[in-house]
């Protein structure tokens, strides 16, 4: 539950919308009401939605506390990662050129383009025969 002094942030990716609260702490993450290492089984996506963190040097430092829904665990870690780099931003401006350097504010755009009639898949045609 979030409380007066928390920072709120949302971070999109793909289908997946993280709510991410952002609060002064010991540096614990929790997703869905579990411990980040429960949560994500892969050490990569754990170290994606680090990122931001370790550029700004603020690992250890706030508790993060996120609540994320739709697409897979690739597109949750990314939404999660946006979502802390947002908030690092609104706790120090400064942060801002370190992470638009490195990407981190900027959300993805690519989404899952549509299946066509007609074709089996958005862009895959079915066997052409001329005869």
């Amino acid at each position: 539950m979030p409380k007066s002094n928390d920072l709120q942030v949302v971070g999109r990716r793909k289908t997946s919308v993280a709510r991410v609260i952002f609060r002064k702490g010991k540096g614990k993450i929790t997703i869905n009401n579990r411990d980040i290492e429960n949560y994500f089984g892969r050490d990569t996506l754990k170290m994606v939605l680090r990122q931001p963190l370790e550029l700004t040097e603020m690992t250890g430092k706030h508790d993060i506390i996120v609540n994320v829904v739709g697409g897979g665990l690739s597109g949750q870690a990314g939404a999660i990662r946006l979502g802390i780099a947002r908030a690092l931003e609104k706790v120090d401006p400064d942060f801002r050129p370190i992470l638009k350097k490195e990407g981190m504010l900027t959300r993805d755009p690519r989404e899952v383009e549509r299946k066509k009639y007609g074709q089996p898949g958005a862009r895959k045609k079915f066997q052409f025969s001329k005869r």
